[in-house]
C-alpha cells in the first residue's frame, strides 16, 4: 500500500466512519474537514491542488 492509500484508510477510519452523505459535495466537504483535522493534529500544513482543467 502506498503512502497516499494509507492516509486515505486513516482518514476513512478516523474521520468518516459511520457517516452517511446525501451528495458528493457533502462527502467532499467532510473529506476536506477530515484532512484539515488530521493535518492540524499532526502539525502538518494542508494545501490543495485544483486538478480541474489540467490536461
Amino acid at each position: 500500500m502506498n503512502p497516499i492509500e494509507l492516509e486515505w484508510e486513516h482518514l476513512k477510519r478516523d474521520e468518516l466512519v459511520g457517516q452517511m452523505f446525501e451528495s458528493e459535495s457533502e462527502l467532499a466537504f467532510h473529506v476536506t474537514e477530515g484532512l484539515e483535522a488530521r493535518g492540524e493534529r499532526h502539525g502538518h500544513s494542508v494545501k490543495y491542488v485544483n486538478l480541474r482543467g489540467l490536461k
